[in-house]
């Protein structure tokens, strides 16, 4: 019962806080962004030891390989926290922007006018960056943030919101505007998903069980994240040199992250002429192969695919390659297993990227390019928040505008109706 009233008491000051939020300037959040980044360049040391610490529990527990390169910092991945905040100091504001108005008959002045969302609560599991780059993103559009990390990088998130909060007192953002809840028990989460008079929306972001978690229980509205089972179709007219290149870069760059690729979709045409050059590519790279009977046709060691392989991340060096006839087929695998996060399409065809792109159901689709680039800081939205693969609302990427809402403001000299 503590921590659920603990957790009840940090939302009310949040939402206190997101008060004084919306009367500050534009300059006065930017200046509070380069305090913080100040305070986690100065505190580097500090920060890694804590986060050795829940590297040490990690390998105590035996987390794979994908989960610990999530779980870790380095010096400079903490350098790109302070950089990740600049970044998002350096970016339009977009709360108080007018997006549309007109005036009625009677003289009614109406503006439709872009504001924060209030508190936001977010759920994440394993990345520590996460605490930086969602209080940044929160404070720069003018909300406050309730975080609520993974039990496993407990003494991380720990320490870099320890240095948030002495940055914060540093400015004008109340230091309760950024809240986290120091506890591993899931009764915490549990309440964050029921505090509706508190809490204006919900963002989860982590594996398919936490977010399929919120999503299901949750009675505050939800900004729902998803994973990434991302697809490249190598159409029968692809280049060789692009393809190769791009597939590299789309597994090997970082494949424990949400915007690898895990599906390769081949035209049977262009496999047979090209099995040769692919199947040294995989070799070179170390990509263990799960396909299904015309890859292993084509490919040496090709380890059968089930359909686990079709449908899960491997969050690894390996990869599903699945052999099709056509376009239409490639679509077909693609809306059966895909998550609506990023998809690709390698070819020299412009009516056929053109068909594929207009008819693929995904955040993000990409012509003769990696899936990679579905990140904030990679699209020029500096940190983002998670990518949402849903409809409403924000889709993609989430960087300042997905966190504000609307209001309409109606200006007038004592109309009546």
């Amino acid at each position: 019962m503590k921590t659920m009233i603990s957790v009840e008491q940090q939302a009310i000051a949040a939402k206190k806080a997101a008060k004084t939020l919306s009367l500050l300037s534009e300059n006065e959040k930017n200046e509070a962004l380069n305090t913080l980044a100040d305070h986690i360049e100065k505190n580097v040391k500090r920060i890694l030891e804590a986060n050795e610490a829940d590297l040490h529990k990690g390998r105590e527990k035996g987390f794979d390989e994908a989960y610990m390169d999530r779980l870790a910092l380095s010096e400079s991945r903490v350098l790109e926290l302070a950089k990740g905040l600049r970044e998002v100091s350096r970016l339009d504001d977009p709360t108080g922007d007018i997006l549309s108005e007109w005036t009625l008959e009677n003289g009614l002045h109406v503006q439709q006018v872009r504001v924060p969302l209030g508190v936001i609560g977010m759920i994440y599991e394993a990345r520590p960056n996460v605490t930086a780059d969602a209080a940044g993103l929160a404070l720069k559009s003018g909300n406050a943030i309730v975080l609520k990390g993974g039990s496993s990088s407990i003494n991380s998130n720990r320490a870099i919101v320890e240095v948030l909060h002495e940055a914060l007192r540093e400015t004008k953002i109340p230091a309760e505007a950024v809240q986290f809840i120091d506890s591993t028990d899931r009764a915490a989460a549990q309440q964050l998903f029921t505090m509706k008079e508190h809490i204006d929306v919900l963002i989860p972001r982590g594996g398919a069980k936490l977010i399929s978690a919120v999503v299901s229980n949750a009675t505050v509205p939800v900004l729902e994240t998803g994973t990434g089972n991302c697809h490249l179709y190598i159409d029968k007219e692809a280049d060789l040199d692009k393809a190769l290149k791009i597939i590299v870069n789309a597994k090997t760059d970082r494949p424990a992250v949400c915007n690898a690729a895990e599906t390769l979709i081949i035209h049977e045409d262009w496999l047979k002429e090209n099995s040769s050059a692919i199947a040294e590519m995989f070799a070179a790279h170390s990509i263990t192969v799960h396909g299904d009977e015309k890859a292993a046709e084509n490919l040496p060691d090709v380890i059968p695919a089930n359909e686990q392989d079709w449908s899960d991340e491997y969050l690894s060096l390996d990869i599903a390659i699945k052999v099709v006839s056509s376009l239409d087929e490639a679509l077909e695998h693609i809306e059966r297993y895909g998550t609506k996060h990023s998809e690709a399409i390698i070819t020299e065809n412009k009516d056929t990227a053109h068909q594929f792109m207009a008819i693929a159901d995904a955040a993000a689709l990409y012509h003769n390019a990696s899936t990679r680039f579905t990140d904030g800081s990679a699209l020029g939205f500096g940190a983002e928040i998670g990518i949402s693969t849903q409809k409403l609302h924000a889709r993609g990427p989430m960087g300042l505008p997905a966190l504000t809402t609307v209001k309409y403001l109606m200006h007038g000299t004592g109309q009546t109706r």
